[in-house]
């Protein structure tokens, strides 16, 4: 065995190249496959979102996914960034969606859009505008004619923008394939009657839009011809039905690439070897389009992310949230990838024969050519946990554990799913600036608002998201009342649906609570001292991004919904009382997180107090270098709040909401260099719970080592024959190699990774300097 660890120095930022643009023609399909202008295909693609990423980073992400194997890039479609305000659209910076189409193109890539207008994406609302939600009459994704009708507009927006640049494929544009609502099977039964008609007036509109390539409907089993039904989760060659009419092709439009995260929750992650075997499965099952979501999941910048979700959006996916390749994620798809494309004419112009039982976890799918009944291609799936020896066209094969073999030629194996022999890479945050001195830094204290303060008063709890309209995650609720003289002490009680709550007593803080994920809804009991005379309560109830599934979305509830005060005679209930409601912070308001905003308040000195205050704005000022391509902000010491950099939120924070596993859900978060300038970059801080901004880091995110190993099982292939055992590292874009940490041969002991290399057994004192003499030549 060989094992190398090598460090790299990155010098400079990668630079995209530009290549021609894919050859249009009409789309059509069968039972095989997509067939584009004649020609049958089996697609590769990827989810990269437009929004979740700057533009300047665009043709660097899309550069690699093509190098990554990827034919398609599929996004979907954001209504609420576009459409904020009825009939008032917005497609500029990163939200310009013609733009993100024309750079797939110019790199040579076919595009998929998946309209909805319904996405989920663990994005606010689920993409849905927030104004649809006062639309008289209206119910969403059902047979409702409100509805239907501002959907039907806006998905014809979108269309006859794409028409209009030429962007379909029908026109010679690199757009293949449309999608329309999503995932609607998970909701349909709660809607009764009205959910079939719904389903089909969507795909008769679509349809009816006339672009030319075909439309699909995912986790909709009955999706109306000529829609195609298709799959969405982690193992669609094992879960998948089937196309609902033999003239439509398998089509896996969700591969999850890993799991989104949310604050309080550990992370979930997925290997490349387990993603390659159900990416195998899926083509030798009929499969001919696969797409991973994520391939790159980017940033949820702002307010953009839905309840609880984190900024950082499938950090594990091929490639990372600042778009540096992951592996061996990344470079065992591609091997993957390259290995099908070589079975690719079997596959969609020969003949599947009846798979082949090798053992009672043991299968082969064959495939012919034409209508030969020799095997041309084959796949030898072991599913067992366990390697095990088989007889395939009478000679032996050792077959993985849990393992797809892949056989062009069903002689030879090229790739198998669970050995990756790509390198592994290690990315590390080097702290490059830090804010540790007082003097850095300003503050200002948000003002609790008494029920005087309140311009809108009601006679009840108003509830939350109805009365922001989406334009503040903060709603403050304001009622006085005065005790009996005698009483000192007394404890309040608020229920609440979610997601935060501060309270405050004449201006003093007396308790916070949360729900979770899981379970946004809480309660909130708290002791506090009462004052002789008047006193005044404020709640503020915090919201952390809107839902983004289920049905009747625009029936949800949220926000205190019980309020009542224990004293010693007994408990008071001011549900139904004179409150005062106020949408939003002051500074919020006066956008003193921008540099003219900042100007408008009186800023003071950083507080000495070892005990730091809640709702307290900070602000700073820093230098940016230019040496270091991806920046991060570590927040490490604040507790809950967002972070703005020259007035552009990089996300909530919450590092205060502990996971299982006792850490932080998300500690640093994605500066894009975009975002930047060279010097006097603005820092305002919003901590709800009160921080310790001296805490605060600026980072340099790098990829500083990469790891591979060779076991005598791993050959380098020349023209289908084995010549070498190898083990091929590179460095990132522009980077050398340093550092030759360890190399052996027989028995070393430890993994790829920083963590533990020792020579073993049996050793060559000689092989680091010949790894190094080859590496620095």
């Amino acid at each position: 065995m060989v094992r190398l660890l090598i460090l790299c120095w990155v010098l400079l930022p990668l630079l995209a190249v530009m290549s021609g643009g894919v050859r249009g023609g009409e789309v059509t399909y069968d039972g095989r496959s997509l067939i584009i202008n004649g020609e049958r295909k089996v697609l590769f693609s990827g989810s990269i979102h437009y929004p979740r990423s700057p533009r300047e980073m665009w043709p660097s992400l899309i550069s690699k996914a093509k190098e990554g194997g990827l034919d398609v890039i599929q996004t979907y479609v954001f209504w609420n960034l576009h459409e904020p305000q009825p009939g008032k659209y917005d497609f500029s910076g990163r939200r310009d969606l013609v733009r993100f189409i024309k750079e797939i193109q110019a790199q040579g890539l076919y595009a998929s859009i998946r309209i909805g207008p319904f996405i989920q994406s663990e994005w606010s609302y689920g993409g849905l505008p927030f104004w649809l939600h006062d639309v008289p009459g209206i119910t969403f994704r059902c047979d409702n004619e409100p509805f239907k009708a501002f959907m039907q507009n806006f998905t014809t927006k979108i269309v006859n923008m794409m028409k209009s640049e030429r962007l379909y494929a029908s026109q010679g544009g690199p757009i293949i394939l449309s999608q329309i609502e999503n995932e609607y099977q998970m909701v349909e039964n709660a809607f009764g009657e009205r959910g079939p008609p719904y389903i089909k007036w969507a795909a008769e509109m679509a349809v009816g839009l006339q672009t030319g390539v075909p439309w699909v409907m995912c986790k909709q089993d009955d999706a109306p011809d000529p829609v195609i039904n298709a799959c969405n989760g982690r193992k669609c060659g094992e879960t998948f039905k089937g196309p609902n009419s033999p003239n439509k092709p398998s089509i896996w439009t969700e591969n999850w690439t890993s799991r989104y995260q949310a604050y309080g929750e550990d992370p979930i992650g997925r290997t490349a070897d387990d993603i390659a075997f159900h990416v195998a499965l899926w083509v030798a099952r009929n499969g001919s389009f696969v797409n991973y979501y994520m391939y790159h999941g980017g940033t949820n910048f702002g307010r953009e992310a839905s309840a609880f979700v984190t900024a950082s959006y499938y950090d594990d996916a091929p490639l990372d949230e600042y778009g540096m390749i992951n592996q061996p994620k990344w470079g065992h798809l591609k091997e993957l990838h390259a290995a099908i494309k070589l079975c690719s004419n079997t596959l969609l112009l020969g003949k599947a024969m009846t798979p082949l039982q090798l053992g009672p976890k043991q299968e082969a799918y064959l495939f012919a050519e034409n209508s030969s009944e020799e095997c041309a291609s084959a796949f030898l799936v072991n599913k067992d946990k366990q390697n095990v020896d088989v007889v395939f066209q009478n000679s032996s094969y050792k077959l993985l554990a849990n393992s797809i073999s892949i056989l062009p030629d069903c002689r030879n194996v090229i790739f198998n799913t669970a050995e990756v022999k790509t390198q592994t890479n290690t990315r590390t945050r080097i702290p490059i600036m830090y804010f540790n001195a007082s003097d850095q830094w300003e503050e200002f204290k948000e003002p609790i608002p008494n029920f005087e303060d309140t311009s809108l008063k009601s006679d009840t709890l108003l509830e939350h998201t109805d009365t922001t309209k989406d334009t503040s995650d903060y709603l403050w609720y304001s009622f006085s009342f005065q005790p009996e003289p005698s009483d000192t002490r007394a404890q309040l009680s608020v229920h609440s649906l979610g997601h935060v709550l501060h309270a405050f007593v004449n201006g003093v803080p007396v308790g916070s609570a949360h729900g979770s994920y899981k379970n946004t809804s809480f309660t909130l009991q708290t002791d506090f001292s009462l004052s002789n005379g008047i006193n005044n309560v404020s709640l503020l109830s915090v919201m952390v991004g809107l839902p983004d599934s289920g049905a009747y979305l625009e029936r949800k509830r949220y926000g205190p919904v019980a309020v009542s005060i224990q004293n010693k005679e007994g408990s008071m209930n001011f549900t139904n009382y004179k409150w005062g409601q106020k949408v939003g912070l002051l500074g919020e308001n006066l956008q003193i997180y921008t540099d003219e905003g900042s100007k408008i308040i009186q800023w003071s000195k950083l507080s000495s107090s070892d005990i730091s205050p809640p709702l307290t704005w900070y602000k700073t000022v820093f230098d940016a270098t230019g040496e270091d391509e991806y920046v991060a902000l570590n927040l490490n010491g604040m507790r809950k709040g967002e972070a703005r950099v020259n007035g552009r939120s990089i996300g909530r924070y919450w590092p205060s909401l502990i996971t299982p596993r006792g850490e932080p859900s998300q500690i640093s978060y994605n500066i894009p260099r975009s975002f930047l300038k060279p010097t006097g970059n603005l820092l305002v801080l919003l901590e709800e719970e009160g921080g310790d901004p001296l805490s605060i880091t600026l980072e340099s995110v790098v990829i500083d080592s990469v790891c591979g190993k060779a076991r005598a099982s791993h050959y380098r292939h020349y023209n289908g024959s084995r010549e070498a055992k190898v083990v091929h590292l590179q460095c990132a874009p522009n980077g050398y190699i340093t550092k030759i940490l360890f190399a052996s041969y027989g028995t070393p002991f430890g993994g790829c990774g920083r963590d533990g290399h020792a020579i073993g057994y049996c050793d060559s004192p000689n092989s680091k300097f010949a790894a190094e003499k080859v590496s620095f030549c």
